[in-house]
């Protein structure tokens, strides 16, 4: 009789259920045989995304590819995204490693040029591999931190929606899990690393994260991030009603010599403003550098006009009233 013994079996946790059901149903939409990749920090959220996608994308018929992304801002990093790595290729095919420089002296900090980074990476990496999405980690904890920070500043209802679970070739199964539930599904054995920056309080997230959800949830009660979540799919539906009907109107009042200017004021403002925003980014003005105080004045120019010259626009890019229509172009020297 052979001593040899099977491999013993081991049950999917809920938890690891409830990431593999969210990510098959992130990928229902794509054909046979496409790849996905998943970006993989080796932090737990990507960890356990990336064991779900392992496990759900075959079964689906689709392949699965990851990509690590070394920031190279902290020491070790290298032999973390090495690590990393070599996990992944238990589980996936291709797996990349990509090595970025991140310039803390950019404009908006070392988060904004690091998430730049990284993001180019991945594009990258799905050009050469032909992908037909990437998968994010983003939880729920993540929407609701995206929320809060964009209500600080001021945002409008497009950047309140916060991140789509689609977008682009960016797909996020997770949105809609918690944080916990998330890290609860990390595979057993799995490499993780737990980024010290997470728990910085020099970045204005990690404060949020830290610091006001918990009391949010203390002051109002232990469904704060759930409901500015559902707050954020709900902004979500209507920015998009609204840019729709925005980018239909655009199309029917521009002409060569500019926007009809008494279509424009026709308009509700909100869809109003969502024209000249795209207008002005159609004629050169850089969209993020677009801010809501340039719309405001050109809003201005078409319901508000008493003779006022035209507003400085970035780009150099300006706009003026001509014979009924709104008109762009270049800011003299």
């Amino acid at each position: 009789m052979s001593n040899d013994r099977a491999p013993e079996r081991r049950w999917a946790s809920p938890e690891e259920l409830a990431v593999r059901a969210a990510v098959r149903h992130a990928l229902a939409d794509l054909p046979a045989g496409s790849l996905v990749l998943v970006a993989c920090s080796g932090g737990p959220d990507s960890v356990a995304l990336a064991g779900a996608a392992g496990f759900v994308a075959p079964r689906a018929g689709l392949r699965c590819g990851a990509v690590v992304v070394d920031h190279g801002l902290q020491e070790g990093s290298a032999q973390v995204a090495a690590r990393t790595a070599d996990w992944l290729r238990t589980l996936a095919d291709p797996v990349e490693l990509a090595s970025v420089h991140v310039d803390p002296a950019e404009p908006g900090g070392p988060e904004a040029a690091a998430r730049a980074a990284r993001y180019t990476a991945l594009e990258q990496a799905a050009a050469r591999t032909g992908a037909a999405g990437v998968l994010l980690g983003h939880t729920r904890e993540d929407q609701a931190e995206t929320v809060l920070l964009r209500l600080a500043r001021g945002s409008g209802a497009r950047s309140l929606a916060g991140m789509a679970p689609v977008r682009g070739i960016y797909r996020r199964p997770l949105l809609g899990l918690a944080r916990a539930d998330v890290r609860a599904a990390v595979p057993p054995g799995a490499p993780v690393w737990e980024d010290p920056h997470n728990v910085h309080r020099g970045y204005a997230r990690v404060r949020v994260r830290l610091d006001v959800l918990p009391a949010l949830a203390a002051a109002v009660g232990p469904g704060a991030v759930a409901a500015l979540a559902r707050t954020a799919d709900l902004l979500r539906a209507d920015a998009d009603a609204l840019d729709g009907w925005a980018a239909e109107r655009y199309g029917a009042l521009r002409d060569a010599d500019g926007l009809a200017l008494d279509g424009l004021a026709a308009l509700p403002e909100a869809v109003r403003r969502r024209v000249l925003r795209r207008a002005a980014i159609d004629a050169g003005a850089p969209g993020g550098d677009l801010s809501a105080e340039h719309v405001a004045a050109l809003d201005d120019l078409v319901v508000r006009w008493r003779g006022q010259g035209p507003p400085a626009l970035p780009g150099p890019l300006t706009a003026e009233r001509r014979c009924g229509r709104l008109w762009f172009g270049r800011a003299p020297d």
